[in-house]
């Protein structure tokens, strides 16, 4: 059973929150509403929504301030915000785009508009997840081949070096591994670069590894 797509609808007008509640299960949606803002935050503590219907004017927190809040955090920037507003000037809406809003609806709000609208939104939300999923991918990958290159030549030396010690205890020749143990001393050093590295990165940039895969330039 494919699960339901989110919505929290953020009214304080009992009888719109009541209306919207209706349609939007009526359309197959999962939802949930709250008073104000406060409570919207509360609710998304465990509720996920993919689009968010804010009335701009509430008590205690408005629309446009819940906006500005979930727009600069990471967890919650992605859903798509819809404010809802009598506020018809280009100036009050250009605030609300400011903030980070998604788009706006006037009311009286049209039944079939404000599914659109939705619908539209939910695409967005959707392909926006898929971007940032390729885009991690693609980090992982990237990190990946940066290990994978780093360690592949002090792995090495370290192989050869037990390789060589190995041989010569088999053999029962006297052992003069020195030159071997400065082998793996200086292999070590040089993982142990790589980790302080990989563990101090601040700002990575991308070098080309193969003709279809980059990866990290360390200093």
């Amino acid at each position: 059973m494919n699960e339901k797509d989110k919505i929290l609808v953020v009214e304080d007008e009992k009888n719109t929150r009541y209306i919207f509640e209706k349609l939007l299960t009526k359309n197959g949606y999962e939802v949930l509403t709250s008073n104000n803002g406060e409570e919207a935050l509360q609710a998304l503590k465990t509720f996920q929504p993919k689009v968010i219907l804010a009335d701009w004017t509430m008590p205690l927190m408005d629309g446009l301030q819940l906006c500005n809040i979930l727009k600069q955090d990471e967890n919650y920037k992605l859903i798509y915000y819809i404010i809802l507003t009598a506020k018809s000037s280009l100036r009050d809406r250009i605030a609300g785009l400011d903030i980070g809003a998604d788009d706006f609806l006037i009311k009286p709000i049209e039944n079939q508009e404000l599914l659109a609208r939705i619908r539209s939104g939910i695409r967005i939300f959707n392909l926006q997840n898929e971007l940032k999923s390729i885009e991690h991918n693609k980090a992982i990958v990237e990190l990946a081949c940066t290990i994978g290159h780093n360690l592949n030549n002090p792995l090495s030396s370290l192989t050869l070096a037990l390789e060589n010690i190995k041989e010569e205890i088999k053999l029962g020749k006297q052992i003069s591994a020195n030159e071997d143990f400065d082998v793996i001393k200086q292999s070590l050093e040089r993982i142990k670069t790589l980790v302080n590295q990989l563990t101090h990165l601040q700002k990575p940039k991308l070098i080309t590894y193969s003709d279809d895969s980059k990866m990290i330039k360390l200093d």
